[in-house]
Order: structure tokens, then C-alpha cells, then sequence
């Protein structure tokens, strides 16, 4: 289970590295084809990382309630540490609704496990 729990920890921690290095970025290198593209990129990426988050918090988080509710606290204070980050940035610029984004991608992902989970499990919330 040890190694299990720092393999996991170290997926997501090698998938937010990029996340960080690409909002110190002054220019991105993704050509715009629709309007708010950049929102559903957030709320995707925010998503896989939401998946991560799970499985890590799962190893010390019985309760899928409280599951749910670390994996999108941790996923939305990285989102709005990243929009801090992107303020520094000279070309980019601070937006809640990419954070607004990042937090919906997290919550969405986070839960369908959590409906899963209970279905799988047969137990009632929490």
C-alpha cells in the first residue's frame, strides 16, 4: 500500500508540474479554434487532475464524502494558486472563471466516482 500511495502521489505531482510551468508561460502554445476553449481546457485538465487527487486521498479517506470534498479543496486552492501565479506573468492575466472552471472540472470528475463508488459499494452517502 506504501508504495502504491507514493506512486500516486508522484502521478500527481508530475501532472501538476506542467499545469505550473505552463502559467508562467507569457504565451501558450494553443491556437484558439472556439470561443471559451481555454474554460473547457481547464475544466478538462482540472478533471484528470481531480482523478489523481482521489486516488491519492484515497489511502487515507474512508469516507467518500470527505473523499469528494479533499479532492476538489486541493484541486481548487492549486487552480487559485495558479491564477496568483499567472498575475506575475507579464502577457497573462488572473481570471475567476478559469478557476471557476478548474473547480467544476474537479467536482465533476470527482463526482462520478463518488457515484460510482456508492453504486459499486452499495452503501448509502458518505
Amino acid at each position: 500500500m506504501k508504495i502504491a500511495f507514493l506512486r500516486d502521489s508522484l502521478f500527481l505531482i508530475v501532472y501538476c508540474t506542467p499545469i505550473f510551468f505552463l502559467s508562467h508561460q507569457s504565451t501558450l502554445p494553443v491556437s484558439q479554434v472556439f470561443l471559451h476553449q481555454d474554460k473547457l481546457t481547464h475544466l478538462l485538465a482540472y478533471a484528470v487532475m481531480g482523478v489523481l487527487a482521489w486516488n491519492v486521498f484515497s489511502y487515507h479517506l474512508v469516507k467518500h464524502r470527505r473523499l469528494w470534498f479533499s479532492t476538489v479543496l486541493f484541486c481548487s486552492l492549486y487552480g487559485v494558486s495558479d491564477e496568483f501565479h499567472q498575475s506575475f506573468v507579464i502577457g497573462r492575466c488572473s481570471e475567476v472563471a478559469d478557476w471557476l472552471a478548474d473547480t467544476l472540472g474537479a467536482a465533476m470528475a470527482a463526482s462520478i466516482i463518488y457515484d460510482r463508488c456508492r453504486s459499486e459499494c452499495h452503501v448509502g452517502p458518505g
